[in-house]
């Protein structure tokens, strides 16, 4: 609690400096100069009608290179970003949260390519992580609220990301770079720079390769990429294009319970290494699986059958690629025409003890004789999309129109691989000729969006703008391979208005007031795990096929921005009313991926306010504060056909919804020396739909420094730095939901957080 308090208090002077600076810039004159005075790794949105901030490719490279570029943005009012790795980047825990919309309900973009919803085993998209390099993004743009109306998204109900890559340089040159540091880290970036080329154009091409061991437990988790880049001029027009390789291998951790933490520990994982334990496990299982966590005698110190597998991974292939075409037509018409083409395969490998190879127990088998099986999700992903927008400025209007269309087919199979009892295989290299196909599914996705927009500059203090636009989204399922269950059939999901309307007063220099309020709505997804209309029964599906709503939100905030020659930053309060919200629940332990079933929750309502400033007190120093207050409650209980209520979940706080973050930042920057100390405090956050589970609040504390040399020959470019994350080294509970959440009672669905890890770069630039 007196850390919480610490926090506020930096985030109130922040805020009370703010309204002394309001007193002291009286004079328009002093007010003016303020541009120039203030120049900060956040940028507020001036001139927006939404709510919205960026972050700089300075505030990227301070991170520890191989950071997501989701945990970045976590400082932001709003933002909950949870994962057990120091990266952010490990998928399966890999969390994002924004005014209590969790990670399938944002929208996310590259380039304005469309990412999916970032979720685990997305259908439709790539998590950011192998999508690009962070050395290679150029900046990233949180919209909290509602993103802009050509977003290529169909899941943008409560926030979008927008990355972007960063442009090559017209300088011939480029970078190399080596990081090491905790659990065995090495990470090498090299990047090569063409400069301006004889055509007019310029490129660059960097290749990523990084291997680290898991803070716990036994496994690695590495990835390489290869980005590409180029931009030629032609006449007037400008082409860019890029191309992102990734190959991304991880052992996955343990999931726990509360339960499990408290009799094993946060550094409890999978007994991976140990075989032989594994192979007893199994067998005492599978001689009496009605006595699993009660009259079952397993190796101590293992209660239940679940609480420690062999081994799990994430493998995952991906190919990124987009052609964009830039052309005026003229002083007041510009379009812009973006093709993309995306392909994946993936497997999530588990071994699992409840399914054991073919020739166990066998009389004379040498090979497939294991009590353990190795159980995989299989994914292929394959496709291709136009975006496509327009501006015509006619007086004070400017239209804005386009459309973005989208082809996607998705298969995915449920497959088991036999093990020899004599030695287990591993998991980082995917699997062939399994000995049982359990299911196989066909998906295919059209999605048809449309929009037009009016911005209107009423004066030089005044803009509005209103637009609306419409999505249609068909999702098909063909069953290839199912002995149980056969999911045929079509859904759609499609409004043709989904109107936006925003304000911007600017009332005096540096001073301005915005209001915007938006309507959107998240397709169904397509796939036979998660929370998909698909991933149930034929008869499940058929129940609630024109019955079940797909999600939608109508928001509205209103804010203040503000700055001075000292401070800057922003004060904004929303309210959003949440429709046909779908709860998913399973029985059993969610890593054996029973059907779920799915229910719309009715509405929910999420109200509340988002405070962030910063302060450059000094020529080399600055303070950097946020605070958001969210308060998001399910308004309904859930019932069943005939109305009888089954779940009492009304007045219940949202799952991973914290009421109260706060992040505080101490900046130095100065003769080539720099240094950042940042803490973040997330509130209680509850992990069942009854509010009977949660987590405590905790807060953490990050410190990166580092020197630029300053000189001629190989001083030149020459940089060192050192990250640090979890500080204080804390232990606590950061991902919730992993195996997704239930209405009541413990589950082994919560991740542990990383303990303190440091890391040490050395780049070079030339």
């Amino acid at each position: 609690m007196r850390q919480h308090l610490l926090l506020g208090a930096a985030i109130g002077a922040l805020l009370a400096t703010a309204g002394q600076a309001a007193a002291e810039e009286a004079d328009s004159t002093a007010a003016a100069g303020a541009d120039a005075e203030v120049s900060e790794l956040v940028v507020y949105g001036q001139g927006e009608t939404r709510q919205v901030q960026a972050i700089k490719p300075q505030e990227i490279e301070q991170a520890a290179p191989g950071t997501s570029p989701i945990k970045l943005v976590e400082k932001l009012p709003g933002v909950n970003f949870q994962s057990s790795d120091p990266f952010g980047a490990y998928e399966w825990s890999t969390r994002i949260s924004i005014r209590g919309f969790n990670q399938n309900q944002l929208g996310f973009t590259l380039d304005g390519v469309p990412l999916g919803d970032m979720s685990y085993g997305a259908f439709n998209g790539l998590h950011i992580s192998r999508a690009i390099s962070n050395e290679d993004i150029g900046g990233v743009e949180l919209a909290q609220g509602a993103g802009t109306l050509e977003t290529a998204s169909t899941s943008n109900l409560g926030g979008t990301l927008k990355f972007l890559s960063r442009d090559p340089s017209h300088e011939m040159g480029g970078q190399v770079q080596v990081t090491g540091g905790s659990s065995n880290t090495w990470r090498g970036y090299v990047r090569f720079e063409t400069g301006d080329l004889p055509t007019g154009g310029r490129a660059y091409i960097s290749y990523t390769d990084q291997n680290a061991d898991k803070w716990k437990g036994e496994g690695k988790q590495k990835q390489k990429q290869i980005d590409f880049k180029f931009v030629q001029p032609i006449g007037s027009a400008t082409l860019t294009g890029f191309y992102d390789w990734s190959r991304r291998r991880e052992n996955d951790y343990q999931d726990l319970s509360k339960g499990m933490i408290s009799r094993l520990g946060y550094d409890w994982d999978n007994i991976t290494g140990d075989w032989a334990k594994a192979v007893a496990v199994a067998e005492t299982y599978l001689a009496n699986p009605a006595g699993d966590c009660s009259t079952n005698a397993y190796p101590s110190p293992i209660q239940c059958v679940d609480d420690a597998y062999y081994n799990a991974s994430g493998l995952r292939n991906d190919d990124l690629w987009a052609l964009t075409l830039d052309a005026p037509f003229g002083d007041n018409f510009k379009a812009s025409a973006t093709v993309y083409g995306h392909t994946n395969d993936g497997q999530g490998t588990w071994y699992t003890p409840y399914v054991p190879s073919p020739n166990y127990g066998v009389a004379g088998a040498t090979t497939d004789n294991a009590p353990i099986s190795v159980r995989t999700t299989e994914y292929s992903i394959d496709r291709t999309g136009l975006v496509a927008n327009a501006d015509w400025t006619l007086g004070a209007h400017t239209i804005s129109f386009g459309g973005w269309y989208e082809d996607n087919d998705f298969n995915q199979y449920r497959r088991y691989y036999g093990l020899d009892l004599a030695s287990p295989k591993g998991n980082l290299s995917f699997f062939s000729n399994p000995f049982y196909t359990q299911w196989g599914y066909a998906f295919n996705t059209k999605t048809a969006q449309g929009y037009i927009q009016d911005l209107w500059e009423v004066n030089d203090a005044l803009k509005v703008n209103f637009g609306f636009k419409a999505v249609r989204v068909k999702s098909t399922s063909d069953t290839v391979v199912a002995v149980s269950p056969q999911i045929n059939g079509s859904i759609t999901s499609e409004d043709s208005f989904l109107p936006q309307v925003g304000v911007n007063y600017r009332f005096a220099e540096g001073q301005e007031f915005f209001a915007d309020y938006a309507e959107n709505m998240r397709a169904f997804g397509a796939a036979h795990t998660g929370l998909s209309p698909f991933a149930t029964t034929q008869d499940g599906f058929n129940a609630i096929v024109g019955k079940l709503q797909p999600e939608s939100s109508k928001t509205i905030e209103a804010g203040w921005r503000f700055r001075f020659a000292q401070v800057q930053g922003v004060l904004a309060a929303y309210y959003v009313k949440f429709d046909d919200r779908l709860i998913g629940t399973s029985a059993g332990s969610g890593i054996v991926g029973n059907p779920t079933i799915l229910a719309n929750a009715g509405s929910v309502t999420s109200k509340g306010f988002e405070a962030a400033a910063t302060w450059r007190f000094a020529d080399a120093w600055s303070l950097f504060g946020s605070y958001a207050y969210n308060d998001s409650q399910y308004d309904d209980d859930i019932v069943d056909s005939t109305g009888a209520v089954t779940q009492h979940i009304s007045g219940k706080t949202v799952v991973d919804a914290p009421k109260h973050l706060a992040n505080a930042e101490l900046a130095f920057d100065q003769d080539g020396w720099f240094a950042k100390l940042s803490a973040h405090y997330t509130s209680k956050r509850f992990y069942t739909y009854t509010n009977d589970q949660s987590v405590g609040g905790v807060v953490t504390a990050d410190l990166s420094a580092g020197y630029r040399f300053d000189g001629e020959g190989w001083m030149k470019g020459l940089e060192v730095q050192a990250n640090v994350t979890n500080l204080f080294d804390k232990k606590y509970v950061s991902t919730l939901g992993s195996n997704g959440f239930g209405y009541s009672g413990d589950a082994q669905t919560l991740q542990a957080a990383a303990p303190r890890q440091v890391f040490v770069t050395v780049r070079k630039a030339f």
